[in-house]
């Protein structure tokens, strides 16, 4: 071992390979490490550099977990596929033909609802587990889910799990991860118990089903109302509970916890046992839930409230109960109560930019989130007052989060456009249907005027396409595919254009 000036000198095993560190003009011991390649390991005390090939891989797998999100979510869905094609899933022993297959596992675990088949009357029992287990999956998140397995067999969280699970849930740090995703699993338990409780006895006694029917398919709507999935085993969806407040009330309860995001209830929560103060976050999602609450409800009731082939037939106390349920199912439910294609052109628009906006953030819902348009109309209303930054409830929003919702919502509208643009081109429906069916594909909502079985099978699998954009995130879909991160280090003058 070399010496050096006042004592031994120091070496690393890195490798390997023996590397002296001194103070005879080698790189000293507090900065040996700054010029290691990355990814280093720290293994029983030891740092250890792997190999450049298997170091690039890793950095590629591992430095974009959106990119894993996105593989894995193919990978599931691909088996949800291959399962609804076998003869035991389908009622007539045949199975399912690749692409209602396809459309069917991706609008169940993508939580979207649009359907190219009847699922009480083609998919046997079977055939409807497996789309109750994808909608659980796809619901709760397929990283959540294995974070969850994960702690079950080995009672920990890996640093490469919980990052992948932050960047899905949106969580604000990695410390919060494990204890977020199992209270993720606590609140869906709770919730889809109580919802199919409230259900199950009602369907029983009022519907003339039998004890096991009505559990059945009080199950399976529980599950389908929480993850905000939009499925349904009757065909026309909810409309034969029409007016039932026993049955639509807790559905819609169900739909508003499971689309206003896991982090907001879990913060709910906490401040009312410990009287905590809400998060930026937290302040924006509710505030701007309740709004469009309110404004869906009482907007669709009073636009159809003398429909006739909506609520216009129907007491006032069904009306009530049937529009508030369609106030809220929009923002990314699925499910309907009345007939959403006899809706009027104005009712159906207004259904639309709902879809369109659609839950919070780390939930079942989909759409561009609440927090976005929050954070849109904070903008319009710092420039309008003429403020230099944008300010909420006593905070000042960073130019990131500005630039994300605007990349957001530009994404998300150029998928729409294209999407309506490429359909009304290559088929003959009106503009309004065609609108709808991509809005609620993107927003993953589920809500049809009934065209979704009649269109050719490529236009379903584009559909597919756009409900795992959606489902993902659009911004999140795109950098999954990005082969690379392209960091620039320089800056150019700056020139304003001229706006407006």
């Amino acid at each position: 071992m070399r010496g050096g000036a006042g004592g031994d000198g120091v070496r690393r095993r890195l490798g390997g390979n023996e590397r002296p560190m001194n103070g005879t003009g080698e790189r000293p011991l507090t900065r040996w490490w700054r010029s290691l390649p990355w990814p280093i390991r720290r293994r029983s005390g030891r740092f250890h550099v792997t190999e450049p090939g298997v170091a690039q891989r890793e950095v590629g797998a591992w430095r974009k977990p959106a990119r894993v999100f996105l593989t894995i979510f193919l990978m599931v869905n691909l088996a949800g596929t291959l399962l609804l094609m076998l003869p035991v899933s389908t009622t007539d022993g045949r199975g399912l033909d690749f692409v209602p297959a396809l459309f069917t596992s991706t609008t169940s675990l993508a939580v979207c609802g649009l359907s190219v088949i009847s699922v009480g009357h083609d998919l046997s029992v079977f055939g409807q587990v497996v789309l109750m287990v994808l909608m659980q999956v796809g619901g709760m998140g397929i990283m959540t889910l294995a974070a969850i397995l994960g702690t079950a067999v080995i009672h920990r969280f890996g640093l490469r799990m919980q990052l992948n699970v932050q960047a899905e849930t949106r969580s604000l740090w990695v410390g919060e991860v494990s204890g977020l995703v199992r209270r993720v699993a606590i609140i869906f338990l709770v919730v889809q118990t109580c919802v199919f409780l409230m259900i199950a006895p009602r369907m029983w006694l009022a519907y003339d089903m039998d004890p096991l029917q009505a559990a059945y398919s009080a199950l399976f709507h529980a599950v389908s109302s929480f993850n905000n999935a939009g499925l349904s085993l009757y065909d026309d969806s909810m409309t034969r509970f029409s007016g039932d407040a026993f049955i639509l009330l807790p559905i819609a309860l169900a739909v508003i916890l499971g689309g206003i995001g896991f982090p907001v209830i879990i913060e709910l929560w906490r401040s009312m046992r410990r009287r905590e103060r809400w998060s930026l976050h937290t302040k924006l999602t509710v505030t701007t839930s309740a709004v469009l609450i309110v404004a869906g409800v009482v907007l669709v009731t009073l636009m159809e409230w003398s429909n006739p082939s909506t609520l216009g037939g129907l007491h006032w106390w069904a009306r009530l109960t049937d529009g508030f349920f369609h106030g809220v199912v929009p923002r990314s439910g699925g499910l309907n109560a009345v007939p959403t294609g006899e809706m009027r052109d104005s009712t159906l628009l207004l259904t639309i930019m709902l879809m369109f906006v659609g839950g919070g953030s780390a939930g079942t819902a989909g759409g561009i989130k609440v927090a976005t348009l929050a954070v849109l109309f904070l903008v319009v209303l710092s420039e309008v007052r003429a403020h230099d930054n944008v300010h909420a409830f006593g905070r000042s929003l960073p130019s990131t989060v500005i630039r994300q919702s605007l990349s957001l919502v530009f994404l998300s509208a150029s998928v729409v456009a294209f999407g309506t643009l490429l359909i009304l081109r290559t088929t003959a429906f009106d503009f309004m249907q065609v609108l709808f069916e991509v809005v609620s594909a993107v927003g993953v909502v589920g809500l049809s005027t009934g065209i979704t079985p009649d269109l050719p099978p490529w236009i379903q699998v584009l559909l597919a396409a756009f409900m795992v954009a959606g489902r993902i995130g659009p911004i999140t879909f795109v950098t999954a595919l990005a082969f690379r991160d392209r960091n620039r280090h320089y800056t150019f003058p700056q020139a304003r254009p001229i706006i407006g």
